[in-house]
């Protein structure tokens, strides 16, 4: 009998299933492929998280399903729906707390760039109504359910400015051109955070109903973040530059993930401050040190690219 069901072996999947492996707890990790995190309490099995009978076999018994699923940016209008409704689904068969890994889109733009858990869910672009009428769903169907909101991740595998724009250019010896105004502030969360946050959330009668920020350090701008990445990475400084707004929003008709990139901009060229202090005092949980992050970071890509070789 497995206690807990995690659907996704990204980075937040993988980590939250050796997080409750390490605690003695039986796992199931479901992805596509099979794929996941080895250890003698992970067992790993394909299939598709849209397919809500299969989804239902192989949650029954469970005590939480996690959904830590990811989509293609350019497919979420597609996807999303069907692996919600399946895993609502699943979890209602099998009596199962319902925890989503979240984010802020929901949000919009807010007023100063700063976010709570009382801000409105008031976004008017596709990816955040997406998210907003997920969290609904959940809502309505009366499980208990809770949702860890996190803003853009560090750490391992993490898809995010570091992998997609700070890596390259340090491989290449070449300056980063980032698309955000790189001396505002912005909150970076860490995907260990995350995991711990979940797995707190899915124990405790007082977060469901609810969403939560993970918490996370306070904001740091991405030239910062970047020269300190290079210093806890032994690597020398990469001079970081702004690409200018209109870059994506020009690409935007002809390149889809510029089109996407360019519906969430307003993330990257406004300070963006999530603030997690009431969950930080909820449950007493504490952001890890940003070095931490970074140096986990730095050793995956580091690892990776030994692979490569």
């Amino acid at each position: 009998m497995m206690s807990h069901v995690i659907v996704g072996s990204g980075p937040i999947g993988s980590a939250v299933a050796r997080l409750l492996a390490e605690q003695g707890e039986r796992v199931r990790i479901v992805t596509r492929s099979g794929t996941g995190p080895e250890h003698p309490l992970i067992e790993r099995v394909a299939g598709d998280a849209s397919d809500a009978r299969r989804l239902t076999e192989l949650t029954r018994g469970a005590e939480v399903l996690y959904n830590c699923a990811n989509p293609k940016y350019t497919e979420w209008a597609d996807k999303w729906f069907p692996m919600n409704d399946a895993m609502i689904a699943a979890a209602r068969a099998a009596g199962a707390v319902y925890a989503i890994t979240g984010n802020l889109y929901g949000y919009g733009p807010q007023p100063g760039g700063r976010m709570t858990e009382d801000s409105p869910l008031a976004a008017t672009g596709r990816k955040g109504r997406i998210r907003i009428k997920m969290w609904q769903d959940a809502l309505a169907s009366g499980l208990r359910t809770v949702e860890a909101r996190a803003s853009d991740y560090v750490g391992a595998g993490a898809v995010s400015t570091i992998s997609a724009v700070l890596l390259p250019a340090i491989n290449s010896g070449r300056a980063a051109w980032a698309p955000a105004n790189v001396d505002l502030p912005h909150t970076f969360t860490y995907t260990g955070d995350m995991a711990r946050t979940l797995v707190t959330l899915a124990r405790d009668e007082r977060a469901y109903g609810k969403g939560w920020h993970v918490p996370s350090v306070a904001p740091i701008t991405f030239r910062e973040l970047a020269a300190r990445y290079c210093e806890v990475a032994g690597v020398p400084q990469v001079k970081v530059h702004s690409l200018p707004r209109f870059v994506m929003r020009a690409a935007a008709p002809l390149v889809p993930m510029a089109r996407e990139l360019a519906e969430m901009d307003y993330q990257f060229y406004a300070p963006f401050h999530m603030d997690s202090t009431r969950t930080e005092q909820t449950f007493g949980l504490a952001p890890t040190d940003l070095d931490v992050a970074l140096r986990e970071t730095a050793a995956a890509a580091e690892a990776t690219a030994a692979r490569r070789m």
